[in-house]
């Protein structure tokens, strides 16, 4: 047991992915959102059991493919839009979003200035989760009229 109670470079939460294939979910993840390949369990006929997504240092994604995880199944498969959205920080979401672009990611929001202080860009991944990167810029404007 660690003194913290987590394991090592696992932040104090994580999200848990389930995805329709595995290997096009970890090649488009780390080509488009630049995440890095971490630890990925298979089962012994090679198929995936579970994989882990490195950003910063830290695993904050992790993932399984359809039906691993008591049969669930991804976004794009049910059809039925996730009422949750990621948000994560990137030093430079303009170049993200070109190479999230680059990578097949569908763009629903070009990067633009929040009144809070971020610049934001929305996507929509190949197994349909809704995900906002953004770059704080520091400039805190009044927010919009309602």
């Amino acid at each position: 047991m660690t003194a913290s109670g987590r394991a090592p470079d696992m932040p104090w939460m994580s999200i848990y992915l389930t995805v329709k294939d595995a290997q096009a979910s970890l090649d488009f993840y780390t080509r488009a959102f630049g995440f890095e390949e971490g630890l990925v369990l298979r089962h012994d006929d090679g198929s995936f059991m579970h994989c882990e997504l490195k950003y910063q240092g830290e695993v904050p994604v992790m993932f399984a493919p359809e039906g691993a995880a008591g049969g669930c199944v991804a976004p794009v498969t049910s059809g039925v839009a996730m009422p949750v959205s990621f948000y994560l920080y990137h030093e430079d979401v303009d170049a993200l979003t070109a190479r999230a672009k680059a990578a097949g990611a569908v763009c629903t929001q070009e990067p633009t200035d929040q009144f809070y202080g971020d610049r934001s860009a929305q996507f929509t991944c190949l197994n349909g989760y809704r995900w906002s990167f953004a770059t704080h810029t520091g400039k805190m404007s009044a927010p919009p009229a309602s």
